[in-house]
């Protein structure tokens, strides 16, 4: 039996990268998969539901919180569960402090914070009545260390990482669980188009002397989704080649 066979999975920002790679691993063992994205995405959503799966694509302004409830009652609606929630949307908005401006500040919290706040307040209560559910929030290895030029992107990620270990404690007693991953170098477009000397400074710093791959964060991802987590839950998991020890 595949690992997530009969369960829904609904995964915030999920039509490229990282997201999309999570609702592929998940797809093939087994999970329906509801995703969101600023506008509907047909193309990925048909690459999902190649797997055998239903797969459904949904528009979202993941920041706004009626929204998003309205949402999650539709997802809700549409597949009859909601067994995995992958807080996963996020952007960033780079500049040193000194530079940063107030609109920079807010729209990454929002974005990356705020919406993980608003899908799981939406979430909960659904996962209360079906006495179970786990909850993954992609945070990174700088909201575990921070980085200069990234104060607001930090933050919202260490703000990802509080979070899940405050649902852990809150929800454990209902049979939730709240767990975060913390990606590091992970080989994607943006990075792909960073020069030369910058990669070659990254790698350095890495043990394993490699990027890491969107897969390698899908399938951890898959673990804690799955049963094989049952006994996990409030903590953080760095995907980052022994970069931060």
């Amino acid at each position: 039996m595949k690992l997530l066979e009969g369960k829904t999975a609904l995964i915030t920002g999920a039509a490229r990268g990282i997201g999309k790679a999570i609702a592929l691993r998940f797809a093939a063992e087994g999970a329906n998969i509801a995703f969101t994205d600023l506008a509907v995405n047909e193309e990925t959503q048909a690459e999902i539901a190649a797997l055998g799966v239903t797969c459904k694509s949904y528009a979202s302004n993941a920041a706004d919180f009626a929204e998003t409830d309205a949402l999650v009652k539709q997802v809700k609606e549409d597949f009859g569960t909601i067994d995995v929630l992958v807080n996963n949307a996020g952007i960033t908005k780079d500049g040193l402090m000194l530079r940063m401006s107030e609109q920079q500040w807010d729209v990454v919290i929002g974005v990356n914070l705020k919406s993980a706040f608003n899908f799981i307040h939406a979430v909960v209560p659904i996962m209360m009545r079906q006495r179970g559910g786990s909850i993954i929030n992609m945070a990174s290895v700088v909201g575990v260390h921070g980085n200069a030029g990234q104060a607001n992107y930090a933050a919202s990620k260490a703000g990802m990482i509080a979070l899940a270990k405050s649902i852990a404690q809150e929800m454990g007693p209902k049979g939730i669980r709240a767990n975060a991953i913390a990606p590091g170098f992970i080989e994607t477009a943006m990075t792909a188009a960073l020069p030369d000397a910058v990669r070659e400074e990254w790698m350095k710093k890495i043990p394993l002397r490699r990027g890491g791959k969107a897969e390698d964060v899908a399938d951890v991802a898959l673990f804690l989704a799955s049963d094989l987590s049952s006994y996990v839950s409030g903590q953080v998991i760095q995907i980052d080649g022994g970069m931060n020890m």
